[in-house]
C-alpha cells in the first residue's frame, strides 16, 4: 500500500507540459515559442518537433526534457516551453 508521502513524492515527479498534459519518455512535443540556443547563432523555431524525448525528474536548471532535434542535434528543453503532439 502506498503511503501519503509516498504518492506526494509520485506527483511532485510528474512532468507536464505548457498545457498542463503529463509527458511521458518517448513522447513527441512541439516548441511553443522561438528559442535562442545558448552559445551559438541558431534559434529553435516554434513549431518545431522534438521527437522521443526522456525525461529528466530531478533537474536542477530546469531543464527537465532531454532531445534531439533535427538539424540542431542533442539538447535540453524546458518542460515550460514545449506542448505534447
Amino acid at each position: 500500500m502506498d503511503t501519503e508521502g509516498e504518492k506526494a513524492k509520485e506527483e511532485e515527479n510528474v512532468i507536464k507540459d505548457s498545457n498542463g498534459n503529463v509527458l511521458n519518455d518517448g513522447d513527441t512535443v512541439a516548441v511553443i515559442r522561438d528559442l535562442k540556443v545558448n552559445g551559438s547563432s541558431l534559434v529553435i523555431k516554434r513549431g518545431t518537433k522534438a521527437r522521443n524525448i526522456r525525461l529528466i525528474p530531478d533537474a536542477t536548471d530546469g531543464h527537465d526534457i532531454s532531445c534531439k532535434i533535427d538539424g540542431m542535434g542533442a539538447m535540453k528543453l524546458k518542460s515550460s516551453v514545449v506542448k505534447k503532439i
